[in-house]
């Protein structure tokens, strides 16, 4: 069973790989006025490579990883696996309507391009970050399907450390571009769950 967990994984990944591609060569072509590419977040997407690819990779081709497997029972582990399917499909839907509704203006990086609008429509009326959504949830499905202490949570740590390293970083340099227009949008959105609704009284 863990061998066809494994697939589905890996079927999930070379998924983001298809749906990012035309978005990643759309933004090529626009000239950026913001960028910051530091060298600590060079670093972590580095480590979030290692989290989500070659820990799973290891794990796929070598028995190395194998002390770290899961000590549950046989029916836990296919419990386990059921949600870890369910999730990616969510995690892959929101991956690609966030590249969708971002279109050209999607970067790998903190980066802005000549007059790109602040975009607030689609999945970005309700949060400001479901690309991290997204990656968290993709994360989680990880952890479910490779079931294994090191491969199976690699994707999920090193996420998190992405995600406390770049958003505040990201949301500076929105604020700097955007101004006002970003604040305002910061108060009827969470970054990458839903604002609930506000009580009027």
């Amino acid at each position: 069973m863990q061998t066809v967990l494994t697939i589905v994984y890996f079927a999930g990944m070379l998924a983001q790989i298809v749906i990012r591609t035309p978005y990643a060569m759309k933004g090529r072509k626009l000239d950026k006025v913001t960028r910051q590419a530091t060298a600590s977040e060079q670093v972590v997407l580095g480590v979030l490579t290692f989290g989500g690819l070659v820990l799973p990779l290891v794990y796929a081709l070598t028995d190395w990883l194998a002390f770290a497997n899961y000590p549950s029972s046989a029916s836990l582990k296919i419990a386990l696996a059921a949600v870890g399917v369910l999730i990616l499909g969510p995690a892959l839907w929101l991956f690609w309507r966030a590249h969708h509704d971002l279109g050209a203006y999607w970067s790998p990086s903190l980066e802005l391009s000549a007059n790109q609008p602040l975009i607030t429509d689609g999945v970005f009326r309700s949060i400001r970050h479901p690309m991290y959504a997204s990656q968290l949830l993709f994360g989680l499905s990880q952890a479910l399907l490779l079931q294994n202490w090191i491969a199976g949570l690699g994707g999920l740590i090193t996420f998190l450390l992405l995600y406390f390293v770049r958003v505040p970083k990201e949301e500076v340099m929105m604020l700097d571009q955007f101004g006002e227009q970003y604040r305002d949008y910061c108060e009827r959105t969470g970054r990458i769950l839903p604002r609930l609704a506000r009580q009027h009284h």
